[in-house]
């Protein structure tokens, strides 16, 4: 998991995750990290439109961008 999150910062490439929010909520975002600090990591945000402050113990899975690879006709 850690591994994808770093090629997002290296490469500046979106990735999707699952989040589990303070409150209990658990989100499906879209995301493009931005820094990394060792607990914590900074990502731009596609659903909230801007830069957010995630904790990583709350990350339940990463997986890369399905939109990547979604072919238009």
């Amino acid at each position: 998991m850690t591994n994808l999150l770093k090629k997002s910062l290296n490469e500046n490439m979106p990735v999707e995750m699952i989040y589990l929010a303070n409150d209990s909520h658990i989100t499906h975002r879209r995301i493009v990290v931005k820094e990394m600090h060792g607990r914590y990591f900074k990502a731009f945000c596609f659903l909230r439109n801007g830069t957010r402050l995630f904790k990583l113990e709350n990350v339940l899975s990463v997986m890369p961008d399905r939109r990547k690879y979604l072919r238009t006709s």
